[in-house]
């Protein structure tokens, strides 16, 4: 994430709560998947279950991404 990006969600977390739960969420995300790399092996399954949650964390990116362009639009 640019260093833009993070002073401007920095700036509006505390008044805006779908930020807020999409920025927690993404760390969230974020924590899970850095346990699966800390593991020298996985399953199957839970490198199906890593997938998903790499998606989720891709989708909410997206989400904050255009929460952020809204913001900017308005100046």
């Amino acid at each position: 994430m640019e260093k833009w990006d993070e002073e401007l969600i920095a700036r509006l977390l505390p008044h805006d709560e779908e930020l807020r739960k999409q920025v927690a969420a993404h760390r969230k995300y974020e924590e899970q998947l850095e346990e699966f790399n800390r593991r020298p092996y996985i399953t199957t399954e839970e490198a199906m279950e890593k997938k998903r949650i790499q998606k989720l964390k891709l989708a909410g990116r997206d989400r904050i991404e255009a929460i952020l362009a809204r913001y900017r639009q308005q100046g």
